[in-house]
């Protein structure tokens, strides 16, 4: 008689997951202190609070869903052997190719998320999708008309516009290269996200890589009636599943970034951007804890357009729809934590450096 085999519980997994959430609560609790610690008014500072946390999830929501749609879309009607046959060969190529993406799927930082990670499962190589994900916050065409609408009355409209899409194209693929160069999609990617990636890395993947895998239930992905309504269906179920997938993500990420703005307020973050370097700093700051989305932070960098310097500006233009509050955590579902970590740090040194040497060395 056969004896039924059990694997291991992989303990180390679940202290990992229970610290995160430990020390997420008590980030979380230390605001929550701040906010009504001091002279502040309990009532005034909960409407405070509730007004920025429905006002960011109002304008993120919409995107997610677009992205969770074109997801699905692109789950039912895309084979991976169409991303092998659309992309180059030559991975660097292959990974500016990845930056302007966004022209072909023009998606803020919420919905490029979910884009990406189903892209990732139909085998697009590690590099493109990292470059995609960085760039096509900024890199689409509405992002384009905005940006262009919020400067038309500043005598250095087309260089801000120009430089705004040249920052986020070398911070992107340069991004991108290096993840073509150094890391291993089984060591980067979460197995909720890990194909075969086309293109990336050639070795075996770790056995122990799947064994939290977790993808839309068979029914969603396949069909023994290919007709045009059933491919729709399908479409529609797998948009609602990575909706709700990525979405605890963002109310998370909201909820902390309504914190953030509750208790850092917009004020002491201009206060504080004095100097060619530290109003890079703040800007970036500023961008990250906003989370505002991409269509629209153009409007919101107007308002800084005459206190703070040219380099900052765009600081804040590039790297807050690459990174924000709301984003890092939805990148938490994409990929592992030392990944996300990379894909802060990488960014925000890139565009720190580009934004200081433009307000030492430009005149814009």
């Amino acid at each position: 008689m056969q004896t039924e085999t059990t694997q291991p519980v992989d303990m180390t997994r679940y202290v990992r997951q229970a610290g995160l959430w430990m020390i997420m609560l008590t980030l979380i609790a230390a605001a929550v202190y701040a906010m009504f610690s001091g002279d502040r008014d309990p009532q005034t500072t909960i409407s405070d609070f509730s007004t920025r946390f429905l006002g960011i999830f109002i304008e993120a929501a919409p995107f997610l869903l677009l992205g969770s749609a074109v997801s699905g879309l692109l789950e039912v009607f895309v084979r991976r052997e169409d991303i092998i046959r659309w992309l180059p060969k030559n991975p660097i190529t292959a990974t500016v190719g990845g930056a302007f993406m966004g022209f072909v799927f023009p998606v803020c930082e919420c919905g490029v998320v979910p884009v990406t990670r189903r892209l990732f499962t139909k085998g697009l190589p590690m590099s493109v999708g990292v470059a995609f994900l960085l760039a096509a916050p900024v890199m689409n065409p509405i992002v384009l008309v905005s940006t262009f609408i919020a400067f038309e009355n500043q005598p250095n409209q087309t260089e801000l516009v120009a430089l705004r899409f040249a920052i986020t194209a070398i911070v992107a693929i340069g991004v991108g290269v290096i993840f073509a160069i150094a890391a291993r999609p089984q060591e980067i990617l979460r197995p909720v996200s890990f194909a075969p990636v086309a293109g990336g890395d050639g070795g075996k993947p770790d056995d122990n890589a799947f064994t939290d895998f977790k993808q839309p239930p068979r029914d969603m992905i396949a069909s023994a009636n290919p007709t045009l309504g059933n491919n729709l269906y399908r479409a529609i179920k797998v948009a609602s599943y990575e909706f709700f997938e990525m979405g605890r993500f963002l109310v998370v990420g909201c909820l902390l970034a309504a914190l953030m703005q509750t208790v850092v307020t917009q004020e002491t973050l201009v206060n504080l951007g004095e100097g060619p370097l530290l109003s890079v700093i703040i800007m970036q700051a500023l961008g990250f804890v906003l989370s505002v989305c991409s269509t629209v932070d153009a409007f919101l960098a107007l308002a800084f357009t005459g206190t703070f310097s040219s380099g900052s500006i765009l600081a804040f233009l590039t790297f807050g729809p690459m990174i924000d509050i709301k984003s890092t955590l939805m990148f938490a579902g994409v990929f592992k934590r030392k990944t996300v970590a990379y894909l802060i740090l990488l960014p925000l040194l890139m565009t720190m450096l580009i934004g200081l040497w433009i307000n030492l060395f430009t005149n814009i």
